[in-house]
């Protein structure tokens, strides 16, 4: 295209302010931001025209155009934060939100938000009183500690107590246990910010009493004991029980501190799981500081728990940190809604999601694939779905061992790539997040809710049947 063309082709081209006053600009304007409409337009037109003085455009379609405009404008005002469709089968997958909240915490949520509360107000008394109150009550009934606090996460919980507990002064960990958690933070870099000193014992695979008892010195505040949450290291391993270790601080008036990580609150040797001790156990063997996550086994919102005895708690809660690091009135009506559940073991597996995804019996999870493959047969002819066995993970860093048997919907598509298959579900609206294994797209089905069927059945048709 010669210049006298481009640029008759360029005056072609519509200005702001005629888009704007168009039906189509007008349309926008009643549904959308204004800001977001003039962005849209002023870029769209913007990127028109240096196309077409490149060459990479030959000629200037308005219709073009406005649909570009529109989908420009509907993407900027849509949320970035949106809910997705967990095919995984991974329950506390850590990319995806990790635990689901149950319809009833929620509505404690909404309850709270949507007017004043009695955050900081004590009813009985007509005066301040303390945001941790709604909690503490709970967690120390569910678990027998003599108090406790919960901040933002639980790697702010343990640099929180370190910091307290062990500021200037050192603290032994076994040599196996100095882990790394999510986001590339280690046990380690955690302990230096918190400005205790990092004294290491043991080996990698082997930690005994001894390794202990003579490494203790006028400097140290503190043991620590950091829970093999996320991974686990086996073979020819020996690492000291936290009751022995309890003992030895005891003897010498040393606190001692575990982090258990997931944080879970039931026992769950009946659902054959004998690797995970429970927050109340940890108690019982005498453990002074226990901190654990909210949002992993226990199954409630983000946020790094604290329980054990007072007389450490106190000096914890008081530390210019904890303001710093403190939750909000949401997460703190989402914790006590989800730990009222606790109150009754049975009703928490019933009603708490996480904790209902991972014990499911594997037959309604069959069933509800078996539901899932009918639906996309129904739908899409000339693919093949299949419902077959396959194995799922807890996931979040939590139960790193243990495979959990499940169904799966998989698919091998004709006409376009698995890899695209799985581009294009996640793209859509709603995403649907899915797992290739074997040249396959599986829909795991543990973690596909029953009112998702058919939400999956409509994704994969506008994908392989589009209108």
């Amino acid at each position: 295209m010669g210049r006298s063309e481009s640029q008759q082709v360029l005056s072609t081209l519509p200005s702001v302010d005629e888009l704007l006053k168009s039906p189509e600009g007008t349309a926008w304007l009643t549904v959308f931001r204004r800001r977001i409409v003039l962005n849209a337009i002023r870029d769209i037109i913007a990127s028109t025209r240096d196309a077409l003085l490149s060459g990479r455009l030959q000629s200037f379609d308005r219709d073009a155009l406005i649909r570009d405009i529109d989908s420009r404008i509907r993407r900027d005002s849509s949320f970035s934060l949106r809910r997705i469709i967990n095919a995984t089968g991974i329950v506390l997958h850590t990319n995806l939100g990790r635990s689901v909240l149950s319809e009833r915490v929620l509505q404690n949520v909404v309850s709270v938000s949507i007017g004043f509360s009695n955050l900081e107000y004590d009813l009985e008394a007509g005066s301040r009183g303390k945001r941790h109150s709604h909690t503490t009550r709970l967690l120390r009934e569910i678990t027998g500690a003599e108090d406790a606090l919960i901040v933002n996460n639980n790697a702010a919980a343990v640099l929180l107590c370190l910091n307290t507990v062990a500021r200037g002064r050192e603290v032994i960990v076994s040599r196996g246990e100095l882990v790394e958690i999510g986001g590339s933070f280690r046990v380690p870099d955690i302990m230096a910010t918190s400005s205790a000193i990092l004294r290491e014992v043991g080996t990698t695979n082997k930690t005994h009493l001894y390794d202990y008892t003579g490494a203790i010195n006028d400097q140290t505040a503190l043991l620590l004991k950091v829970h093999q949450s996320n991974y686990r290291v086996t073979g020819f391993t020996s690492d000291l029980p936290v009751n022995k270790l309890a003992k030895l601080g005891r003897e010498r008036q040393l606190p001692v501190m575990y982090d258990l990580g997931s944080g879970c609150l039931l026992d769950l040797k009946p659902f054959g799981v004998h690797s995970e001790p429970s927050v109340k156990e940890v108690v019982e063997a005498g453990v002074d500081i226990i901190t654990f996550s909210g949002d992993k086994l226990l199954g409630g919102p983000q946020g790094g728990i604290i329980v054990g005895r007072k007389k450490y708690l106190d000096p914890i809660r008081k530390n210019p940190l904890a303001r710093a690091v403190r939750i909000d009135k949401m997460t703190i009506a989402a914790f006590e809604a989800t730990l009222m559940d606790y109150l009754d073991e049975a009703r928490a597996v019933r009603e708490i999601p996480s904790l209902r995804m991972l014990f499911q019996p594997p037959e309604e999870i069959q069933k509800r694939a078996g539901r899932l493959a009918s639906l996309l047969r129904k739908r899409i002819k000339g693919e093949r779905f299949f419902v077959i066995r396959d194995v799922s993970k807890a996931g979040g860093g939590s139960l790193p061992e243990i495979e959990f048997p499940t169904f799966a919907v998989s698919l091998k598509p004709g006409n376009i790539s698995v890899n695209e298959l799985e581009r294009k579900l996640r793209a859509g609206t709603p995403p649907v997040i899915t797992r290739i294994k074997n040249e396959a797209l599986l829909f795991d089905a543990r973690t596909i809710g029953d009112g998702e069927l058919s939400a999956i059945s409509d994704a994969v048709s506008g994908v392989l049947q589009p209108a």
